[in-house]
């Protein structure tokens, strides 16, 4: 069959409506930073400087994060230095005592301590989950996760992983003749007992039975 001119002319706006459905979101993470440092107050700014680092960055919050907020609540006193996992820009514009400015987007953790600079195994985790009242943790990488509980020996797993509604995540394994289960979802999440905020909310079941927690992405995963 011959498509005449007129024909054509009429089925353009059909074509670019196809071609604009078809178009992937775009992606929120695009020109963004993944980055960890140490927060500090001074001269009305809240100050990020990044790891191993001398720079430091006048903290401005693009995303809606309150971090400025969630800063100021975490800090005992006006000089207390705290730990930010986040994700943002960086901009030029310099300000006074400053090298310039970080537009945070995304708060992945906050902690009342600097030296999670130290960290020698984010970069290979994939997610960290730890909870409270029995203490518990979970380490998972490409290599696997593995279950510390207290008063127990460390558990390597191997697991499945499953994307869930919601951006949440499912780690499952049922290895050594236990079912194990990981829960996470994004929702604001505190440690009852350090006051450390984390970007995932976790759920633990061992056997059916529950815990709760906190959880954030590890290096290994941008997200």
């Amino acid at each position: 069959m011959r498509l005449t001119p007129l024909l054509l002319t009429a089925l353009l706006p059909l074509f670019a409506g196809c071609q604009m459905l078809a178009e992937k979101p775009a992606d929120p993470n695009l020109g963004t930073t993944r980055m960890q440092g140490e927060l500090s107050a001074a001269g009305g700014h809240l100050l990020f400087k990044p790891c191993t680092e001398a720079r430091q960055f006048v903290i401005k919050d693009a995303g809606g994060t309150a971090i400025l907020q969630e800063a100021a609540n975490l800090a005992k006193s006006p000089g207390d230095k705290l730990f930010a996992d986040l994700r943002g820009r960086l901009a030029g514009s310099k300000q006074a005592g400053s090298d310039g400015q970080v537009d945070v987007t995304r708060l992945y953790r906050l902690e009342p301590t600097a030296r999670s600079c130290e960290d020698p195994n984010f970069k290979q985790l994939t997610l960290r989950a730890d909870g409270q009242r029995p203490a518990w943790d979970i380490k998972a990488s490409g290599k696997g996760m593995v279950l510390n509980r207290e008063g127990q020996a460390p558990l390597p797993l191997p697991f499945l992983e499953e994307q869930m509604p919601g951006g949440g995540l499912s780690l499952s394994s049922e290895a050594n003749g236990q079912r194990v289960e990981l829960w996470v979802a994004p929702q604001r999440c505190v440690d009852p007992v350090t006051g450390a905020i984390r970007h995932l909310k976790a759920e633990l079941r061992i056997d059916g039975k529950s815990v709760q927690g906190c959880a954030y992405y590890g290096g290994a995963r941008d997200l």
